[in-house]
């Protein structure tokens, strides 16, 4: 086998598909009286993932984020958005592939659910909601320790 044979059997590829708005929803229980009131928020961030294979290596990525703004301990308005993207990856052995689809691919989706929430709450009435950055990195990293914890923990409850 030449090396040029090898090279193409170990090539990765990830390339972006799609993005697009999977669901969206937007919700402000206290208008207008809420529009009296002194402009000092409290927001509360909801952070989530999910992925599935559409095809052979093609996947599915879907960014959930829940804002509720408060004022007052008053909901002013609640964004929810899911956020997501096809995307195609060949190569990759498993732990690349779930850094791939469990931190990298919902880095690229931010940017946008992030535009679509500030632009949601600017035309529901309210200030531009301006979401700061995510590590999406360190929550996969939280996520794969909380799995390794729980099947130790399983794996410890099951030994006699």
């Amino acid at each position: 086998m030449s090396d040029d044979a090898n090279q193409d059997e170990s090539q990765q590829t990830f390339e972006i598909q799609k993005i697009y708005i999977k669901d969206v929803s937007f919700e402000s229980p206290k208008s207008p009286s809420i529009f009296q009131e002194k402009w000092e928020p409290t927001t509360n961030l909801q952070v989530g993932t999910r992925h599935g294979l559409l095809a052979d290596n093609i996947y599915e990525v879907v960014l959930n984020l829940t804002a509720t703004v408060t004022v007052n301990e008053q909901t002013t308005f609640l964004v929810e958005i899911q956020q997501a993207g096809i995307f195609t990856a060949i190569g990759f052995e498993e732990d690349a592939m779930a850094h791939l689809l469990g931190s990298y691919a919902p880095n690229i989706l931010f940017p946008y659910a992030r535009e679509a929430i500030s632009d949601l709450s600017t035309k529901g009435g309210f200030p531009p909601l301006l979401l700061a950055p995510i590590n999406f990195d360190a929550l996969f990293a939280q996520n794969q320790q909380k799995k390794q914890d729980a099947a130790a923990q399983g794996n410890a409850e099951t030994k006699h």
